[in-house]
């Protein structure tokens, strides 16, 4: 994978490559005043992948997971640490949501306004219905910084966490519910 190996401050200059998605998630930071740092690279859809764009920004890289129930009737975005093991019966029994797996790209589309592999909590400005559940492991809260998508894997951003909870999500109307995931190996 190629990385542009400079740390930029704030959007693109040009704008004219860039999907509508991702100059949404540029335009509401900026229209709430919220600073970023932002670095460019190829694709990169696996937490694996974001190791090297990890050092880079100087910020870990959250996981952020698409999840619903078996009905198709709840979704869940699952902001966790990117070094740990995703077990859903650990989240199930937390939201008391049984049967919990990944949502498919038309649902991610749908209510995150993102393909998969470009979920983030950035995509929850699309969600004006409020359908999707955020979820957030408390051990993230520990982060000064995070790094996500905005909206789209070819570049990632540094946001402050307190910038996150304090100014987008009252912005966007979303609540976190904070949840415990232990780290397990099997």
């Amino acid at each position: 994978m190629e990385i542009d190996p400079k740390l930029y401050t704030g959007k693109p200059y040009d704008i004219s490559l860039l999907e509508k998605c991702e100059i949404r998630c540029y335009e509401k930071l900026d229209s709430l005043g919220i600073e970023y740092r932002r670095v460019c690279h190829e694709h990169a859809d696996t937490i694996e992948a974001c190791h090297a764009i990890e050092e880079i920004l100087g910020a870990p890289i959250v996981k952020n997971l698409f999840l619903c129930n078996r009905q198709k009737t709840a979704f869940y975005l699952l902001i966790m640490p990117g070094d740990k093991p995703f077990k859903t019966k650990f989240l199930s029994a937390q939201i008391g949501s049984a049967r919990l797996s990944f949502a498919d790209g038309t649902d991610m589309e749908r209510y995150l306004g993102t393909q998969p592999g470009s979920a983030s909590v950035l995509g929850l400005m699309n969600d004006t219905d409020i359908r999707v559940k955020l979820l957030i492991d408390r051990a993230v809260t520990k982060y000064e910084y995070i790094g996500c998508h905005p909206c789209r894997n070819t570049s990632t951003l540094k946001l402050k966490f307190d910038d996150i909870i304090e100014k987008f999500l009252p912005a966007v109307g979303h609540d976190p519910t904070y949840v415990d995931l232990p780290y397990v190996v099997e």
